[in-house]
């Protein structure tokens, strides 16, 4: 057998070591990418909630710790909020911010806003957070506009109107703030095109 020239055989031993880098390399890249999309799919989905329709509230503390609506006022969404008068005299202007962080850190409404169906009637109390959810305002805050949640709004939001007149009169407000929601989902396209980006879409409840 005619012996290899020691440069040929160097150039060989050279070949396959750059095919087997290169087959190497390219399959990490495709573990890496099939990576990329399964983890880019299993993101959860991101919403955006919006309103077209704003309301302006007003809230008077009539007794130590007992609040009440008194008027209520279509509002751009930019606008919306509640202008509280305290017992002291003092007022208070609250935006659509400050008005859900105090209902998110309030006992009472926090558990509603997390699960309407353990909310129960001892978790009700007369508080400036609870008005802030069971008015027309609440749709701003978190509160369900699903149909089967609108019993709990005549059950627990008529008690906090100053009277009968002032709920009735707020129902068509809380209708146009109500369907005026719309709700936009954010979620990563499954497989492959997930790695690229992601679509959404919007819609009106």
């Amino acid at each position: 057998m005619t012996p290899l020239r020691k440069h040929t055989f160097l150039r060989r031993v050279k070949d396959i070591t750059l095919s087997a880098t290169l087959s190497l390399a390219l399959l990490n890249g495709a573990v890496l990418l099939q990576s990329c999309g399964n983890n880019q799919s299993d993101e959860p989905e991101q919403t955006e909630t919006s309103f077209k329709q704003g309301v302006r509230t007003y809230i008077t503390e009539t007794a130590p710790g007992n609040f009440k609506i008194t008027d209520e006022v279509q509002a751009d969404p930019d606008k919306a909020g509640a202008i509280v008068s305290y017992y002291d005299g003092h007022r208070d202007t609250l935006s659509i911010e400050a008005a859900k962080k105090l209902v998110d850190s309030d006992e009472s409404t926090r558990t509603y806003l997390q699960n309407p169906g353990a909310y129960q009637s001892y978790h009700h109390h007369s508080g400036l957070s609870s008005a802030l959810l069971w008015g027309s305002l609440g749709y701003m805050l978190g509160r369900s506009t699903a149909p089967q949640y609108r019993a709990d709004e005549r059950r627990y939001g008529s008690g906090f109107y100053a009277n009968s007149g002032a709920f009735d009169r707020s129902q068509q407000l809380r209708e146009n703030v109500r369907t005026s929601r719309v709700v936009r989902t954010t979620r990563p396209s499954g497989g492959r095109s997930g790695f690229f980006g992601g679509r959404s879409r919007g819609f009106s409840s």
